[in-house]
């Protein structure tokens, strides 16, 4: 098996079916050559439905995990990547939709790339403009700057997307990665004391300190219909565990002030 496709779901049914359909078109591989796992977090509306559908339409392709309540994004995306069987996987947000050579593009440049241990694309939102899907690792000041200025930046950043080459950047966020299986082997699964954010920039960092490198390719692009469930000012659960999360992820790489570095 080629490669494993793991989607996680949580009321998605204004996503999902254009999701399933835009992967399964630009793929260019026998069916018996990758799997779509689709992980749904106890969905009460439509998306179960649509995720019957695709199963009576492609058979064994698409793989469900169905669970009874929202368990956030690591557990349910480690069962899933415990039950895959592709040299590649990657791990994306249910709400994409996929250009032609999206996973073609990712799978040359981390093939011909023995240190990149993960791989992720240019997300572009729906109306066109850049999603800032990567950054450099965390500080304290620096979160607070990218809470505040998060539009601003994007806004300014999004002027030059045209111009964007492949190259190494601090961590990607889990929206949609790409990775050679051995890198669980080598690092693990995700991990599960993360609710639901910053797992992403806690996974790349254990890259980075694996001795690999996380590389961001925009000549490969998608389109990411994003919810943003933390963004903005209000408060809710969603910020509450991301803010949660954070305190954690400082905890436990033990730095608050000065980001981690790495030569190679």
């Amino acid at each position: 098996m080629q490669l494993s496709i793991i989607m996680l779901t949580w009321n998605s049914d204004r996503y999902i079916s254009e999701c399933l359909q835009s992967i399964i078109d630009s793929i260019h591989l026998p069916q018996n050559e990758y799997e779509i796992f689709v992980v749904d977090n106890g969905s009460q509306d439509q998306t179960r439905a649509q995720i019957e559908l695709y199963q009576q339409r492609y058979g064994t392709l698409i793989k469900s995990i169905l669970l009874d309540s929202n368990t956030g994004t690591t557990y349910p995306r480690n069962l899933a990547l415990k039950q895959s069987s592709g040299t590649y996987i990657a791990v994306m947000d249910s709400d994409m939709e996929i250009n032609a050579d999206t996973f073609k593009t990712l799978i040359t440049t981390i093939e011909k790339n023995q240190r990149a241990g993960l791989v992720a694309p240019k997300l572009i939102y729906g109306s066109g403009a850049l999603q800032k899907s990567t950054d450099q690792f965390p500080t304290l000041i620096h979160k607070i700057y990218r809470y505040f200025f998060l539009k601003q930046i994007e806004l300014r950043e999004d002027k030059a997307k045209h111009t964007l080459r492949t190259g190494k950047v601090d961590y990607a966020i889990s929206a949609f990665w790409l990775f050679r299986r051995e890198l669980l082997e080598r690092i693990g699964y995700l991990d599960e004391k993360f609710f639901y954010a910053p797992e992403d920039v806690d996974f790349c960092l254990r890259v980075w300190k694996d001795g690999q490198q996380v590389l961001y390719v925009p000549e490969s692009q998608a389109i990411h219909y994003a919810q943003e469930l933390s963004r903005g000012l209000v408060f809710n659960k969603a910020l509450a565990e991301h803010l949660r999360g954070m305190l954690y992820f400082f905890s436990k790489h033990r730095y608050l002030i000065r980001k981690p570095r790495f030569k190679h």
